[in-house]
């Protein structure tokens, strides 16, 4: 998208596909203090039954701000997002993030979103978060 164009209803947004490994998921937790065991603990997993380190999940909604801006530009700003989880993300998964413009009004783009956890071939296997919705003021260069 050029610097000056903005999206219109039914457009898709660029998706940003992520695998998310336990070092990125220390990296998180030391930035955002969250030193839950859950998110790294082998044998407080084992004990738990937990199969692998599970994702914060506000590991998502840092993804759907980065696709957003990857997409419109440093000069946009990120004016609400919301998104509910649906289901647990472990170590070692790869994550899409990908959505859909519902509107663009008075330079705000409106999208919904979604989080999926994808194999090798891209194929959804499940769905990590949504509804994912944002609102974001595109401010072109120049305004």
């Amino acid at each position: 998208m050029s610097a000056l164009a903005l999206p219109s209803a039914g457009d898709p947004v660029p998706p940003l596909v992520r695998t998310i490994a336990l070092p990125d998921m220390i990296a998180y937790a030391g930035a955002t203090w969250d030193w839950h065991k859950l998110h790294y603990d082998a044998e407080y997993l084992a004990a738990k039954q937990v199969p692998a380190p599970v994702v914060d999940g506000q590991v998502f909604g840092a993804l759907l701000a980065e696709a957003l801006q990857d997409w419109l530009g440093p000069e946009a700003f990120i004016r609400t997002l919301a998104f509910r989880f649906k289901n647990l993300v472990f170590a070692g998964e790869t994550v899409r993030c990908e959505g859909e413009v519902t509107s663009v009004e008075d330079g705000v783009v409106a999208v919904d979103l979604r989080v999926v956890v994808v194999d090798g071939d891209g194929s959804v296997t499940k769905v990590a978060a949504a509804p994912c919705t944002a609102e974001v003021v595109a401010r072109p260069e120049g305004a």
